[in-house]
This record gives C-alpha cells, structure tokens and sequence, in this order.
C-alpha cells in the first residue's frame, strides 16, 4: 500500500536557517508518496550486547523529560544528542546530559548524527510523530514513538509498514503495557476466565482533562509574533501555517486542535485499548460510529478548528474464538458521556474508575484500570482464581534492551499499529458523528463513505514532504 500525502500551496517562508536545513535533508530522499522508502543509508538493526546504544532525544519538553529520565537510567544506553524546537526548553534540558550535542532541527540531527546514533525517540506533537519516526526509521535507526503511533490512519499503516521492512525495534509510548496490570489482564482476558466475551466499555473521565487538555475555540483571529525562543516554522512542520497565539498550541494545548492533536480518544485512548487490544487478539474493526457533545456539533467554527470535548464511540469488531459471537461491540466514553450505568454498577465501590476498561464476558467481567492489577467480577465468584505471576518490567528498558539483542518490545509497531489505526479510525467517525462508516481495512477506505476517506490523511504543506 502507498498513500501519498501532497503538500499545499500555502507554506510560509521559513528562516534561512531552516530552509537549509530542509535543503540538505531533502538531498538525501527521495519525494516519493507516503509509504514509499526514502532511499538513504541503513543503520545497524542491532547494536551488540555487550556495547552501548547511542541514542537521541527529539523533544525534550513535557513528557519528553521523563523519556530522557527513563532511558538515561539505562546502563546500557547513552544519550548522544538532544533536539527541540523551543531554544528555552534546550537550555534547560541539556545540563541532564552533559556534552549532548544540541539541535533546533530533528532533520539536521538525523543529518549529522546519521552514523553516530541507533535509536532516537520522538517526544513532540502528535502531527510531527510520522515524518520524525519514519525518516529515521528509513536511516535504519530503532524507534521509541509516544502514543498515539501518529495524527492519522493513513500515516500509522505506513509506518508499521516500514518498520516492519527495515527490520528495527520499535516501541509505542503505552508505558502501561509494560506494567503488571495490563499484562495480568492480557493473560486473564487470553485463558478465558470471564467466558466468552460479549462487550467492552472503555472509559476516560479524568477529572480536569477537559480544561487542561481541549478548549472550546475557536482559534484567535489575530496572532502576535513568536517568542525568539521559538522555531514557530518547525514547530508547525507538515501542519498548515496558523499564527503564534500564546497559551494556546505550545507547549501543552496543542492536543485541543485538529491540526496537531487528536483529541482526548487519541491521546489516551492507546493506553487503554492495549490490554484488551492484545488480551481479545483482536483485528481492524468492520465498522465505527460516534455521538459528540452538541454544542460542539452545532457550532461549524470549533469543527473546523478543534476536536470536541465529549465523545462516544462504537466499534463492531469481528469474532474470535474468545467471543460469544461472529461480532462484538467496544465503546469508548469521554466527557460528559459515561459507560452506562449498569455496566459501572458490576463494579461495587461507589466511585467508579475514570480511566478504565470494563470487559464483560458470558461468566462475569474483568475491569482494568490503568496502573492496577485487574478486577475479576463479581468478586466472591471469582476469589479463588489465581492472580498472574508477572516479574517486573521497565517499557523503556525493554525497548533499550531489544535494541541490544534481547527479545521483542511489548508495544512495537507491527502489535500497536493495527490498534493505533483503531483508535484513530474513531476520531474519523467523531468529525461525522451520526454515521456508520463501514470499514474495509485490507483497502484502507471506508466502503460507504467517500466523504471519509478525505479524513484518513492530511495534505502536507510544502516543504515537509516525506
């Protein structure tokens, strides 16, 4: 499959500095559609283990200093270069690594430190995740991606397509994949213990989430000049060119806007669907729907702008020999829309987990809540059922020591590329909410929906093609 993405007309000048850099990382690819390979050197798909793996950090800011944190904990792994577009969050980041070499461009980085390095990770907002992650992977380095895979459908089936061809280790952000939790819910959902499985509610009520991470826009008419600090060009990327506003796109609100982020079921949604995900075995969906919050449905400057702050999501799954039937149904539930009440009501403490999934199967049901071990229930009838035996694990560790010869990652791309299309193929249903846009993931199209195709891939402005 090849998905080309087209740049628009509409770029803006970048600075010099800038448009050199792209210069000389353009001479080394080829601008081929997305999917197609970049026609540049291979790394070394495995690095020895008994030496160090050099490894780059791209973004450095938010999360992005407890990814540094994490693989800096590795006595196996050195961190060689750091880049971010923000000149502050640089300077700030850059005494926790002495002597890292330093960079404002990640395709400068990828230039200079070609031979220099085996693995980067790419810790910066969700539109600049496939263009990072791709180019290196196509350099033959290892990648560490944060969650979701990418911004859109199209960009993750080229991605876990090319990873897959190259051959490197690569490991989604869903650290809590890694953790006894998931992986006790993975081997309880796989044995059966629940029964055949007949529905799953995924919930993300977190209190705050609305306010700190979605606004209501639409964006200011008017922006203001970036702060010197700040590559605004970079940090726009393949997005299309929008003004500087402060406070409301870096660093954190970026994730309200349908141009960078993917809305709250984007962000968290690959934390939760990854146990059921794995546990169910489960494939692409047949079909997906969504209701949203009204006032965002009704309002045509925040669709055009920004992701709603409610959302609920059905998904039609094919069965398996761990369901009841030839299909089954998993919901979504954000904001204001709650799992419904009987199903929170099998859990029997009064507050009901906000980041959750409920797995209700022919013998009872299994909820798992992010960071804890899961719940069988109801709980007298299953008391007797042994609980996993899990040794612990670091998901930066296992990403690091896959690199240096040990075994598979946890979340690599060919196992989370396929839920990450999933999930992403909801926030499709949500900018049409009210339809049921059938799937048909082997042609990477809707089969009823034309209109929706438009949705799985974005036109990349000029200049930022890969």
């Amino acid at each position: 499959m090849t998905t080309t993405i087209h740049p628009d007309s509409h770029g803006k000048a970048s600075t010099a500095a800038s448009r050199q850099s792209r210069r000389r990382f353009l001479q080394t690819a080829t601008l081929a559609g997305l999917g197609a390979p970049l026609i540049l050197p291979s790394g070394l798909l495995a690095a020895s283990p008994n030496s160090k793996l050099s490894h780059a950090c791209i973004g450095c800011g938010g999360m992005g200093v407890g990814d540094l944190d994490n693989f800096k904990s590795h006595a196996k792994l050195q961190i060689v270069a750091l880049c971010d577009v923000d000149a502050n969050t640089l300077k700030g980041t850059a005494p926790k690594v002495p002597g890292a070499r330093l960079y404002h461009d990640w395709r400068e980085l990828l230039e200079k430190e070609g031979d220099k390095i085996d693995s980067v990770n790419v810790t910066v907002p969700d539109h600049m995740h496939f263009p990072i992650a791709y180019s290196a992977i196509q350099r033959g380095k290892h990648v560490y991606v944060q969650k979701p895979m990418c911004h859109d459908v199209a960009e993750v089936r080229a991605l876990t397509e090319a990873a897959v061809k190259k051959g490197v280790h690569t490991q989604l952000g869903t650290q809590m994949a890694s953790g006894y939790g998931d992986r006790a819910t993975v081997q309880l959902l796989r044995a059966g213990v629940i029964g055949k499985i007949k529905h799953a509610y995924l919930s993300a009520n977190r209190p705050g989430a609305v306010e700190n991470y979605r606004l209501v826009g639409p964006r200011p008419a008017q922006g203001e000049p970036p702060p010197a600090h700040l590559d605004w060009d970079s940090w726009l990327g393949t997005a299309p060119v929008r003004p500087f506003a402060p406070g409301i796109y870096h660093p954190v609100k970026w994730r309200a806007w349908l141009d960078f982020g993917t809305g709250w079921s984007g962000d968290i949604g690959c934390h939760i669907f990854d146990a059921v995900w794995k546990g169910l075995k489960m494939q692409p969906p047949i079909s997906v729907s969504a209701r949203v919050q009204e006032s965002w449905k009704n309002s045509p400057e925040r669709r055009a702008d920004t992701w709603p702050q409610a959302n609920h999501i059905t998904w039609t799954f094919p069965g398996n020999e761990l369901t009841e039937g030839k299909t089954w149904t998993a919901e979504w539930f954000d904001g204001e829309f709650w799992a419904p009440e009987e199903i929170r009501a099998l859990y029997s403490v009064k507050d009901y987990p906000t980041e959750s999934a409920m797995v209700v199967g022919t013998e009872g049901a299994l909820l798992s809540t992010l960071g804890r071990a899961p719940i069988l229930l109801p709980e007298e009838k299953f008391k007797n059922v042994e609980k996993p035996k899990i040794p612990a694990r670091n998901h930066y560790h296992h990403f690091v020591d896959a690199c240096l010869g040990g075994e598979k990652t946890e979340s690599h791309f060919a196992q989370a590329g396929p839920m990450t299309e999933a999930i992403l193929l909801g926030t499709v249903a949500v900018r049409m909410p009210g339809q049921t846009l059938e799937w048909n993931s082997k042609r990477l199209k809707f089969a009823n929906a034309p209109e929706a195709d438009k949705l799985l891939k974005r036109t990349y402005r000029k200049g930022w093609r890969v």
